[in-house]
């Protein structure tokens, strides 16, 4: 078992679903009850990951980001090392390519949230910020547990995004799964099996700790 690529993974996982959080509730929020007739670009924009094949993202990342880029040279500058193949380009690559897993659950549960306690809130002179946090928030919980949970797992697993952006470098960017698929290439199919199971057993929990979110069992009452 590679502890030191699960380590990384579970930090890589951990820091993205952190960051995530901050960056999809106020995104969620806007898409939801937003009134642009052009909010849908930007909705189909943040879905795209969910579509795009991770090799194609991270080639554009990989872009984005290397040394003769606006964004690679500004890095350089201030750090003194560039961005590609290194564990803040896998947290960069890993943000855009689990933003949808968080935005969307929590979008939805905001959209769930009846209208009519908004509009009385408003009505009762509360400001948005209040109203959001006394009512939006507070009704919105398990989406946004859903969302964190997500965002979490889908980080664990990433595969072709990080190949592409970090490489495999070992203790700086080679995570969980590069793990495994370095096992396999050395035919190292009883380790891999093992680490494979692990993933196994910690996608289905999540699976399941996210559909026990939205049946909420507690909340039903025994006949």
């Amino acid at each position: 078992m590679d502890w030191t690529a699960i380590a990384l993974s579970v930090k890589l996982a951990a820091l993205v679903s952190a960051i995530l959080l901050f960056i999809a509730l106020p995104l969620a929020h806007w898409l939801t009850f937003a009134r642009r007739r052009w909010t849908f670009l930007v909705e189909a924009l943040v879905a795209l990951p969910l579509v795009l094949p991770p090799t194609v993202l991270g080639f554009y990342v990989l872009v984005s980001i290397g040394s003769r880029s606006p964004v690679g040279r500004i890095w350089t500058e201030w750090t003194g090392h560039g961005l590609a193949f290194t564990f803040e380009g896998l947290v960069l690559a890993s943000l855009l390519y689990s933003l949808p897993f968080a935005v969307q659950p929590i979008g939805a549960a905001f959209s769930s949230v009846d209208t009519a306690l908004l509009e009385a809130s408003a009505m009762l002179g509360a400001s948005r910020w209040r109203t959001f946090v006394r009512i939006t928030l507070p009704l919105s919980i398990e989406g946004i547990l859903a969302g964190v949970i997500l965002s979490f797992a889908h980080t664990i697993g990433e595969f072709g995004v990080v190949l592409m952006v970090g490489g495999n470098l070992p203790g700086v960017t080679r995570t969980i799964s590069i793990s495994i698929y370095d096992q396999v290439q050395a035919l190292q199919y009883d380790a891999a099996n093992r680490t494979a199971l692990v993933l196994l057993a910690f996608s289905f929990l999540v699976l399941a700790a996210v559909y026990g979110l939205r049946r909420r069992p507690w909340s039903v009452t025994p006949l």
